[in-house]
């Protein structure tokens, strides 16, 4: 409940901080691309939406790696990554612009006694070194580690933060963020990681480091598991006129106080 409340008043904040823009007339914005993106894009579309009569904006989330293959192919206006363009991605016509930063909170079960762990014990769990709570003070019971899909931006950002690329003994590979915490929150020892402002009360964030994930943690940087949002396109190929004011409006200072509604740190 808190949440909708809180994307109800980020929607209506929407209508006056538009106040200004030009407004479009018609034409579509096609979206394509992290499921951890949701929140922050669903409540950029719906403001612009909500300023341009007539023009029609959709999201198909189905994750980092698809999202910037969808771009490059030509079937979205704009594709979504939450982790930065590899470099054979740009050598291949392909340019980011960091929207926002999120942190990847790492979950567990509220009914799990840990509250706080190191990196070095995340990436020990992660790779089976550790395999019980009890190593690190929760009960005795065997950890059951759930992970994303090779070629989630949450996963690459995670394992490259967390020096466990292609190394984690994963139980479980969901391919969203919300199947995570829907299974991290129905087993009482399972460990998993998602996208900050997707986490909600049916799962606990634990500190790392001794640092709680939040806004103001990520916007500092102390908070060390964080990764970048990211608008890609097409290096040599215009924007249509529609997309390219929303990619401006989305990129501008009006719309931070959206994205920082939407649990991320806006990069302007």
């Amino acid at each position: 409940m808190k949440k909708f409340l809180t994307l109800m008043l980020t929607a209506a904040l929407a209508l006056s901080l538009l106040g200004g823009c030009s407004e479009t007339k018609g034409g579509t914005v096609a979206t394509d691309g992290s499921t951890s993106m949701e929140e922050v894009i669903g409540v950029l579309g719906e403001a612009f939406m909500a300023q341009n009569d007539g023009v029609t904006f959709t999201y198909n989330p189905t994750g980092s790696g698809s999202g910037i293959t969808a771009v490059q192919e030509g079937r979205c206006d704009i594709g979504l990554s939450s982790r930065s363009l590899k470099d054979e991605e740009k050598a291949a016509g392909l340019s980011e612009t960091v929207l926002a930063y999120d942190g990847i909170a790492i979950i567990v079960n509220p009914a799990n006694p840990v509250a706080d762990l190191t990196l070095d014990q995340i990436a020990a769990i992660f790779t089976g070194e550790i395999t019980n709570w009890r190593e690190v003070g929760g009960d005795d019971a065997a950890i059951v580690l759930i992970g994303r899909e090779a070629g989630s931006g949450t996963r690459d950002g995670f394992e490259s933060i967390t020096g466990t690329k292609d190394a984690c003994a994963y139980r479980q590979e969901l391919t969203s963020t919300g199947d995570v915490i829907t299974t991290v929150s129905s087993n009482a020892d399972a460990i998993g990681y998602a996208s900050l402002a997707a986490v909600k009360d049916s799962v606990k964030a634990l500190a790392v480091g001794g640092v709680t994930p939040d806004e103001a943690s990520v916007k500092d940087g102390s908070y060390v598991v964080q990764r970048p949002f990211v608008l890609v396109t097409k290096s040599d190929t215009a924007l249509s006129e529609t997309a390219q004011q929303f990619y401006d409006f989305a990129t501008s200072a009006d719309a931070a106080e959206l994205i920082a509604g939407a649990g991320v740190v806006a990069a302007q």
